[in-house]
C-alpha cells in the first residue's frame, strides 16, 4: 500500500483520505474503513485518478451518495471514489437539463419541476445520485431513467473519457451497460417536456405522501432491499410470511415497508446480511420465488 500511497498522494485528483470509515457516507450508516477514500473534483482529476489506478492495478470502487449498498464491516481494499461538489452541478436548455453525476436526484426532480419540466417526478423519493441512477436505470411510479436519458459522459476504467447515448446503455430493469463495463457517470442529459407547474406540483406532492405514509423515511435504510418478483411484490411477500418487525442485531425488517430493513442504532453489516439470507431462505420454502436483492454489497467479508 506504501507505493500507492505516495502515487495518489502526489498527483493532482483531489482530496486523499486515508482509513476513512465509510458509515458516515452510506444512508444505512454501517460500513468499515476504506484503505483510501478519494474526491476528485472534475472530470480531469477523475480521469487521471482512475488512469492512475488502472496502471498501477489498484482495485477501485464507486461510492456515490450511499444509498442502496452495504458497506461490510471490514471495509473496502483499494481506492473508493466518491464525486466531489464539482460534479453537483446543472444547467436547463429548454426541455433538456444536463446534471453532474453526483448531483442528488431528489434535488434534480425538484428543479425540474420549478422550471416546468415533466419527466422527472418519479424520482422526488429516490435517494440517490444522478450517476447512481444511470447506472441502475432507477426507477418509480411506472418510470424510469431509460425513459428521459438522452446521453450520459463516462469515465471507463481506463481513464478514458466517453460518451454514450441510449443505444449504448442497454436498460434493463434495475440494469445498463455500466454493470458489465465498469465506468463512473460524469455527467447525464436528460430529455424532458414542459407541463403544467401545478399538476407537475400535484404529481411530486402525491407520491411525497405515500412515501411518507408506507416507507419509513426517518429511520437509517438503503431503500427498497429485493427487487419485486415478475407480477408480484417483494414486500407483499415479506409481509404474508409474517416477517415483519423480525430483528437479528441492530438491523429489523421495518413494521412501516417489509421490503425495509432498518439500523435501529447500532447494527452492522453482518446483521442486515443475516436477516437478508433469512428472508430469501423463507420466501424460497414458503413460495418458490427466489428474491434477488436490489442492495449491493459491497467490501471484504
Amino acid at each position: 500500500m506504501q507505493q500507492w500511497k505516495s502515487l495518489l498522494s502526489e498527483a493532482n485528483v483531489g482530496a486523499v483520505l486515508w482509513n476513512e470509515p465509510l458509515a458516515k457516507y452510506t444512508t444505512w450508516k454501517i460500513g468499515g474503513p476504506a484503505d483510501c477514500l478519494v474526491v476528485p473534483e472534475n472530470k480531469e482529476q477523475l480521469a487521471e485518478l482512475v488512469a492512475l489506478l488502472h496502471a498501477h492495478r489498484i482495485p477501485w470502487t464507486q461510492l456515490g451518495r450511499g444509498s442502496n449498498m452495504l458497506v461490510s464491516d471490514k471495509g473496502i481494499r483499494g481506492a473508493v471514489i466518491k464525486l466531489g461538489q464539482g460534479f453537483e452541478e446543472f444547467r436547463f436548455e429548454g426541455e433538456t437539463v444536463t446534471a453532474g453525476g453526483g448531483l442528488s436526484l431528489v434535488k434534480l426532480s425538484v428543479l425540474a419541476g420549478k422550471q416546468g419540466l415533466s419527466g422527472l417526478e418519479f424520482a422526488g423519493g429516490i435517494p440517490g445520485s444522478v450517476g447512481g441512477a444511470v447506472y441502475m436505470n432507477a426507477g418509480a411510479h411506472g418510470s424510469d431513467v431509460s425513459r428521459i436519458f438522452k446521453s450520459a459522459d463516462i469515465v471507463l476504467e481506463t481513464g478514458e473519457l466517453v460518451t454514450y447515448a441510449t443505444k449504448d446503455m442497454a436498460f434493463d430493469y434495475r440494469h445498463s451497460i455500466l454493470h458489465e463495463r465498469k465506468g463512473i457517470v460524469t455527467e447525464a442529459v436528460f430529455e424532458l417536456q414542459y407541463g403544467d407547474r401545478k399538476e407537475i406540483s400535484a404529481r411530486m406532492a402525491s407520491y411525497k405522501d405515500r412515501r411518507r405514509r408506507t416507507q419509513p423515511l426517518q429511520s437509517a435504510t438503503a431503500g427498497s432491499v429485493f427487487r419485486n418478483p415478475p407480477g408480484d411484490h417483494a414486500a407483499r411477500l415479506i409481509e404474508e410470511a409474517g416477517l415483519k418487525g423480525l430483528r437479528i442485531g441492530g438491523a429489523e425488517i421495518s413494521l412501516q415497508h417489509a421490503n425495509f430493513i432498518e439500523n435501529t442504532g447500532q447494527a452492522t453489516a453482518e446483521d442486515v446480511l443475516a436477516l437478508i439470507e433469512h428472508i430469501k431462505e423463507t420466501i424460497a420454502k414458503k413460495n418458490g420465488i427466489h428474491m434477488v436483492p436490489e442492495v449491493y454489497v459491497l467490501g471484504e467479508r
